[in-house]
């Protein structure tokens, strides 16, 4: 861990295990028209996304995503740039792929997604969207809301919390993403960038309490 990491203790990461449980929807994977890799800091969503491509659950990807504060170091030529390159290298071929590469936000990756697959003659009825595990249930909720014609599955690497934190190797990032996701999932409605969702008491307490204890950088402010 370097200096600038925060210790995580046994019951915060109790916390953050709840919340990352709520995120990820659990739908079971099935074929679809196509899939969308939504860009994030996470290259997981690129080697997850050819794994599902080589298992014949849709004919063609699109990688969507330009920069954030936390890409532009990672992956500077923008993330589906990256991803894309990515899933080449993993097998994909290059017809099957699709670029997005300008959203800056979930609801950018999905509406400019749309207007891709619409320019390549394109009109899904099935969608599955590859993300990062706790990106799942926001990117479920944007996604209704902007495309309500359209049924959505959701995909992520499938890693226990542990694992995933190692594969990061910054749990203070990771903690500050499972909180700052799920205030997304709890304001966005009201703005009406996505659907209302049931939210668990358990839940809120966790998220409380991690807001509290200053996990805060990913949090949006009024």
């Amino acid at each position: 861990m370097s200096d600038n990491q925060q210790a995580i203790t046994e019951d915060q990461w109790q916390r953050a295990a709840r919340i990352w449980d709520y995120h990820q929807m659990r739908h079971r994977p099935r074929p679809v028209d196509v899939a969308i890799g939504l860009g994030s800091h996470d290259l997981g969503v690129a080697t997850h996304a050819a794994e599902l491509y080589r298992a014949g659950l849709f004919p063609t990807l699109v990688f969507t995503g330009g920069n954030s504060p936390t890409t532009v170091g990672v992956f500077p030529r923008g993330e589906a740039v990256h991803f894309r390159e990515h899933a080449l290298g993993l097998g994909v071929p290059a017809e099957a792929i699709l670029l997005e590469p300008n959203a800056a936000n979930t609801g950018q990756n999905i509406t400019l997604s749309q207007e891709v697959l619409a320019a390549a003659g394109l009109t899904p009825a099935t969608v599955m969207l590859v993300c990062k595990p706790y990106m799942e249930r926001r990117s479920y909720a944007t996604a209704r809301k902007l495309w309500p014609d359209v049924e959505f599955l959701c995909a992520s690497e499938p890693l226990e919390f542990d694992d995933y934190l190692k594969s990061i190797g910054d749990e203070k990032l990771v903690l500050d993403m499972l909180v700052g996701d799920l205030q997304r999932i709890i304001e966005y409605p009201k703005l009406g960038f996505a659907i209302d969702q049931e939210l668990p008491v358990d839940v809120r307490d966790a998220y409380t309490s991690l807001v509290q204890d200053g996990f805060t950088s990913r949090l949006i402010t009024s």
